[in-house]
């Protein structure tokens, strides 16, 4: 499969999460699916706008799946791409 989409609601927003050592700002908690291999698309909302960025589940806690904030996305990438 080349493209996918799936479906899922927002259950929790701007929460704070660490993974390893490094610490997640913004986060959204979604019961969107997020797999190998379709993490790191668009989380969009029913008017289209980009909100976050599908990012990783912890399955050890019944497979939670979490994007990044755009807000957060927006700010990092201001670092590298508008230099």
């Amino acid at each position: 499969m080349e493209n996918s989409v799936t479906a899922g609601i927002i259950s929790a927003k701007n929460r704070r999460l660490q993974v390893a050592k490094r610490m997640y700002e913004e986060i959204f908690q979604t019961d969107a699916a997020i797999n190998p291999g379709n993490s790191g698309g668009p989380l969009i909302n029913l008017n289209g706008e980009v909100v976050g960025l599908n990012a990783f589940i912890i399955q050890s806690s019944q497979c939670l799946g979490f994007a990044i904030g755009i807000d957060a996305l927006k700010t990092q990438l201001e670092q590298y791409v508008f230099k």
